[in-house]
Order: structure tokens, then C-alpha cells, then sequence
């Protein structure tokens, strides 16, 4: 085939290929593609979390909602005028001695993406869920990498309907670091059965299994204390 030809060719399955992309809601057009691709192209979907403040990994999911590593003192000005109303802390360690402001409400909800299962990602989401009724939220752990990125994109695919590849592709393409730490986060966002997650959170159980540890508990303490 003559180099012409074949250059025009590949020129216009370029073109096809970009206007496809153009066609398709944000959400879908850029999280569809490999994350290695993402991470290196200087085009960040609006769909994804959007760069705040890099210093300590501060970034934008939606209005609402915010992820972070372990913000110093000197963030909360920032914060405040973000209009915070709850910080939720997933390291394990109760470190709120940064934040000096009564007005915002901490929870420390520790996780480890190790160890994770439902009943502890089901807590978080309620917990994320009834703290946006008080105000915009802040989500960290203690770099927003690892643990923050598997909520975040747990939160993208129960409340906002993005399918498990797009809400991969954020975690790993988002510029947040820490992608050789996300086995154990990817892992259990591939296998989680997110139906089940959304039945449990519509009932108010606290896991998806009758037998956890949890719904253990809650059984006995209904049964000898009523």
C-alpha cells in the first residue's frame, strides 16, 4: 500500500476515533479508556476529581464532597472556606489535633483496605450520606491515596452509577499517587457485588451477609436487650 494512502487512512480513523469521543457524555467518553493512557494525557475529564490544593493531595469529587490526605493546621482556612461541615478520618489514628475548628464535625472511621469487607464500607457510605445533609464533606486518610481512593470510588459506583472500569480508572489515572499500594483497594472493588451493597444500604442492614460479625452483634443485643 502506497505511504500516502496509509497516512490518509490513519488520519481518518484519528478523526472517526475523536469524534466518537465528543459524542459520548463526559463521564463516559474518557473513563472508558485504559488508565495508563489517562494518567499521561494532559486532558482530565470533568467527571473525575478535580486538582484543589496538591500540597496535601486536596481535590474536588462534587460540590459536597471533597478527598484528601491528612490536612496540617494551616489548611483549615481553605476548608473553611470550601465550606467543610465534617471531616471523615479513615486512618487508623485519631489525629485531629490539626483541626481547631468547633464548627466542623469529625468522625474517625479507621479502615484497612488489607482487611476491608462490606460492613465496613457500608458504615462509610451511611456515615459520608448523612454527613452531606450538615454541609459539604471531607473525606482523608492519611496520604488520599490508598483507602480515600477506594471510598471514592466506591461512593462514584453505588451513588453515582459509574460502572467499576470508570471508577478504576480514576483511582488509578486520577494523579492522587500511590498506584503501587492499590492491589488490595482494586481487588475488592472488582469482586464487591455492588447490588448487594445497594439493598443492604436501602434495608439498613449493616453488611450483606447474615452471618457477619455485625449482624451477629445487632441480633443478640435485639434479642436479650430489646
Amino acid at each position: 500500500m502506497p505511504t500516502f494512502i496509509y497516512v490518509c487512512r490513519l488520519g481518518f480513523a484519528a478523526l472517526l476515533f475523536t469524534l466518537a469521543l465528543v459524542a459520548l457524555p463526559s463521564s463516559l467518553a474518557w473513563s472508558a479508556l485504559p488508565a495508563q493512557w489517562l494518567s499521561s494525557n494532559p486532558v482530565r475529564p470533568l467527571s473525575w476529581a478535580q486538582p484543589i490544593d496538591k500540597s496535601f493531595n486536596l481535590y474536588g469529587m462534587q460540590p459536597d464532597l471533597y478527598r484528601s490526605a491528612l490536612p496540617q493546621a494551616s489548611a483549615q482556612p481553605l476548608l473553611k472556606s470550601l465550606g467543610i461541615a465534617t471531616v471523615i478520618n479513615f486512618y487508623q489514628r485519631g489525629d485531629g489535633s490539626w483541626l481547631h475548628d468547633p464548627q466542623i464535625h469529625q468522625v474517625q472511621l479507621p479502615l484497612r483496605t488489607d482487611r476491608i469487607d462490606d460492613a465496613d464500607v457500608l458504615e462509610v457510605l451511611r456515615s459520608i450520606r448523612q454527613a452531606q445533609a450538615r454541609g459539604p464533606v471531607l473525606i482523608h486518610c492519611k496520604h488520599g491515596q490508598n483507602r480515600t481512593g477506594l471510598i471514592a470510588a466506591m461512593y462514584r459506583v453505588v451513588y453515582q452509577g459509574w460502572s467499576k472500569q470508570q471508577a478504576l480508572a480514576e483511582m488509578r489515572g486520577g494523579g492522587f499517587g500511590g498506584e503501587d499500594r492499590m492491589g488490595d483497594a482494586e481487588r475488592y472493588l472488582r469482586e464487591v457485588d455492588i447490588q448487594k451493597l445497594q439493598v443492604a444500604l436501602a434495608s439498613g442492614t449493616c453488611s450483606t451477609t447474615p452471618w457477619a460479625l455485625c449482624t451477629v452483634t445487632n441480633w443478640f443485643d435485639k434479642a436479650f436487650n430489646g
